[in-house]
This record gives structure tokens, C-alpha cells and sequence, in this order.
């Protein structure tokens, strides 16, 4: 076994006890693991984009307004942190037109900060959140093993070659049938039979998640990056790791507040709104 095979073998498992431990525990702690992922996908974003080389005061209030983010975040008050966020990226956008800066920066704001919101408040502190987070795994993990296996073993047209080359239609539907297949399995072994309105949010979601993959990949390609960072011992950057979860997170959150505001639900669950989808 070469050395680094091992250190991604190494680094892998750490990283799955430490978020599988945080969603067991949810509350508090997963919305501070949130937070941490957050906090260094915006350090990732700014590397990338050179926000940190070309707009350095913009790039250090960001810390700031990403910082009162997470506190918020740590507080489990989904109207405050929304409320925020969208007043820090309005703030940022705002400060990027009167010094002609690049937009780069008030996007990696609203891209970490929703990254640390959505992950934040799908767990909750309740089982419904224990629940969504597991099936927001499960669709996200699934996608991504499968669609590298299967794109590897069929091959076929490539899905976006000029932004991963690697990436096929084949390995993109056998990762989507998957990511449907293991997520109906989780409502399964948790509640019930999973409805076919909550398989069709378990596609999209995983649609979502190779969406969120090449957005990734754009940038990368975009500013010639190879990884996103070096963080992470064999594996690169949290950004390389996360691109389809935080993707995927995005969905779910928003089909959350899509129930919220036709009135189903309580706005202290939002992970049992998500699943009440279906």
C-alpha cells in the first residue's frame, strides 16, 4: 500500500467518525462541526479566487461577519441567521461595487455561510433531524461512490467534459439510482416506507449533489487550482470533500422552507420538515 493510499484510508475514517459522531449528537455540537466546515470553506474559496491576495480588508471582515454567522448558528435561531446572512452578503456586495472589488468575495460568503446554515439547522436537535442528516448522507455518499464505480466499470459519453473530464452519464444515473436506493433504505430502517414524493426529493437532492461536484470543479478550473486546498492528509481540501453535501444541504434546507411557508411544520425542526416532504 503506497503512503498516500494510507494516509486517505486514515484521514477518510477520522473524518467519518468525527461527522458521524457530531450527527449522533446533534444540537449544539453538530452546529459547531457546521460551523468549523463553514469557516474553512471560506478560507478555501478566498485561496481560490485570490480574494485573499486582492481584496485583503474585505477578505478580514469577512472572517468577521463569518464568525458572528456561526455564533448565530450555535444559537439554533433560523430566522436570525438567515437574517443575517443575507445582511452580510448584501453588506459585502454592496462594499465589492464602491471599491470595484471582485465578486468572488460576497459569493464565498454566501456560498460558506449557507454551507454552516443549512447543515446547522437540517441536524436540529431533535430524531427528525438525526433522521434527515442520515438520509442527507446517505443520498450524498451513495451518489458519490456509486457514480465513480459505475462511470469507471461502464464508461460512455462524459457528462461535463470541459469542466471534469472524468465525470460520465452513466456514472451520473447509476450514483442517482443509488443515492434514491440507499436514502428510501434509511426512512426505512427510521419511520416508514418511504412515499414517492420522498423519493423524488432524494433524485433531486442527488442531482443536486453532482450539481454542487462541478460548481466545484468549475472554480477550480476556473482559477487553474488542482485541490482546494492541502487541509486534508491524501484527500486535499474541505471544499473537495464537501462540494456535493453542502450542494445537497442547499436542496434540502430550501425544501424545508418551502414547507415552512405553506405553513406545515414548526420552524424549530426543520429536518422534520424536510422529510415531511414525502
Amino acid at each position: 500500500m503506497s503512503e498516500e493510499l494510507r494516509l486517505r484510508i486514515i484521514s477518510a475514517v477520522f473524518l467519518a467518525i468525527v461527522v458521524l459522531a457530531g450527527a449522533w449528537m446533534g444540537g449544539f455540537y453538530f452546529a459547531l462541526l457546521a460551523q468549523v466546515i463553514a469557516l474553512l470553506v471560506y478560507y478555501e474559496w478566498c485561496t481560490i479566487t485570490c480574494v485573499v491576495s486582492s481584496n485583503l480588508r474585505g477578505y478580514a471582515l469577512g472572517w468577521v461577519l463569518m464568525a458572528v454567522l456561526a455564533l448565530s448558528c450555535l444559537t439554533q435561531d433560523v430566522s436570525y441567521s438567515l437574517a443575517f446572512l443575507f445582511a452580510a452578503v448584501l453588506l459585502s456586495a454592496i462594499i465589492a461595487v464602491f471599491q470595484k472589488a471582485s465578486f468572488w468575495w460576497p459569493a464565498g460568503i454566501a456560498y460558506a455561510g449557507l454551507s454552516g446554515l443549512s447543515l446547522a439547522y437540517i441536524r436540529g436537535s431533535d430524531l427528525a433531524g438525526l433522521v434527515a442528516i442520515i438520509f442527507l448522507f446517505a443520498v450524498v455518499w451513495g451518489t458519490d461512490i456509486a457514480a465513480y464505480f459505475v462511470g469507471r466499470a461502464i464508461g460512455g459519453p462524459k457528462l461535463a467534459p470541459r469542466i471534469s473530464p472524468g465525470k460520465t452519464w452513466s456514472g451520473a444515473v447509476g450514483g442517482t439510482i443509488a443515492g434514491v436506493f440507499l436514502s428510501a433504505l434509511v426512512v426505512m430502517v427510521f419511520f416508514r416506507q418511504p412515499s414517492l414524493a420522498l423519493l423524488v426529493v432524494s433524485f433531486f437532492l442527488s442531482v443536486f449533489s453532482q450539481i454542487g461536484d462541478l460548481f466545484e470543479s468549475h472554480i477550480k478550473r476556473r482559477f487553474g487550482v488542482k485541490d482546494s486546498s492541502k487541509l486534508i492528509p491524501g484527500h486535499g481540501g474541505v471544499m473537495d470533500r464537501v462540494d456535493g453535501l453542502v450542494f445537497a444541504s442547499f436542496g434540502a434546507f430550501l425544501f424545508a422552507i418551502v414547507q415552512l411557508l405553506v405553513g406545515q411544520g414548526d420552524i424549530t425542526s426543520l429536518g422534520g420538515l424536510f422529510l415531511d416532504m414525502g
